[in-house]
C-alpha cells in the first residue's frame, strides 16, 4: 500500500511483515506543462535530472547524477538520463537504485533532488512525482507529488536516512534554483 506523503512527513521503511527492505528504486516522474501560444498549446521539452548525494555526518561524501551513474562503493545506482521526461506516462522517468544493505555504515543519510538542467522552471512542468519502491517486489511504498508549478529551477525532493538499525524516508519538497547538485548544496544542508 502506498503511502502519499506530504512535504515533512516521514515513514519507516519497515516492511508490512516487519523485516527490513534491502533495495529501493527513488523513481522520479515528469511531464511539461502544455503551454498556450498563438497557434494553440504546445510543449518544450523539459530536461530534469535526479541526483542523490550521499552524507556521512552532515559532509557529502559522494554523488550519483547522470555524469556519475555509480557510487564509489556502488550501493547507489543511476539509470541513465532522460532528456524529455513524459516517456514512462506516469512512470519512473529516471530513477536512482539503492541497495540499503551496501551502503556504507559511515553513510546516515542520502538526499535525492531534481533540478532542471536546462533551466526551465517548474512552472513549465507538471505530474512530477518522487516515489520510493521495494526493488524486491516492485511494491510502491512512498509517493511524493509536487503539487503546483513555481518560479524556482529544482527541488530537494526527499531524503533517506538512518534510524537505528533501518531507515526512515522523509518527504523534503523544498523549493531551491539551480542547474545541478552542486548549486543545491546551500539548500541540502539545512535538511540534515
Amino acid at each position: 500500500m502506498t503511502v502519499n506523503l506530504t512535504k515533512g512527513q516521514a515513514i519507516s521503511l519497515q516492511k508490512n511483515d516487519g523485516g527490513t527492505l534491502t533495495a529501493v528504486r527513488m523513481g522520479l516522474g515528469w511531464q511539461a506543462a502544455p503551454r498556450r501560444g498563438l497557434f494553440g498549446s504546445r510543449t518544450r521539452e523539459i530536461d530534469l535530472d535526479a541526483s542523490a548525494v550521499l552524507f556521512a555526518d552532515k559532509q557529502p561524501v559522494d554523488v550519483v547524477f547522470f555524469q556519475h551513474l555509480v557510487s564509489k562503493d556502488g550501493s547507489v545506482r543511476h539509470t541513465g538520463d532522460n532528456l524529455v521526461g513524459g516517456v514512462g506516462q506516469g512512470g519512473d522517468d529516471e530513477a536512482i537504485l539503492v541497495d540499503l544493505e551496501r551502503v556504507p555504515v559511515h553513510i546516515d543519510q542520502i538526499v535525492f533532488t531534481v533540478n532542471s538542467f536546462t533551466g526551465q522552471s517548474f512552472q513549465e512542468v507538471q505530474n512530477a512525482f518522487c516515489r520510493l519502491v521495494d526493488e524486491s517486489n516492485g511494491q510502491e511504498l512512498a509517493r511524493y507529488t509536487l503539487a503546483g508549478g513555481g518560479a524556482y529551477t529544482a527541488q530537494i525532493m526527499a531524503k533517506v536516512h538512518r534510524a537505528g538499525a533501518g531507515w526512515t524516508m522523509t518527504a523534503l519538497g523544498t523549493p531551491a534554483n539551480g542547474r545541478t547538485f552542486q548549486d543545491l548544496m546551500p539548500s541540502i544542508l539545512p535538511h540534515l
